[in-house]
């Protein structure tokens, strides 16, 4: 499944991986994608393994808002 999260606060490339790597890191997450220009995540996953809540947390623990 893919979903799209709008992600406030992310301005660099330390924000793009710092995200990337913390959705990467859940079991079940297979890809995520940051595109800095318009503060959004595709993330591709195995909803039977991880949520969405579960994503916005990852990303709110690295110190940015969910839209």
């Amino acid at each position: 499944m893919e979903k799209t999260l709008n992600v406030q606060g992310m301005t660099c490339g330390h924000c793009k991986m710092s995200v990337e790597s913390a959705l990467k890191k859940l079991d079940g997450v297979s890809a995520a994608e940051v595109h800095l220009e318009t503060g959004k995540v595709d993330v591709t996953f195995d909803e039977a393994k991880v949520n969405v809540d579960a994503m916005k947390e990852a990303i709110e623990e690295q110190g940015y808002d969910i839209a």
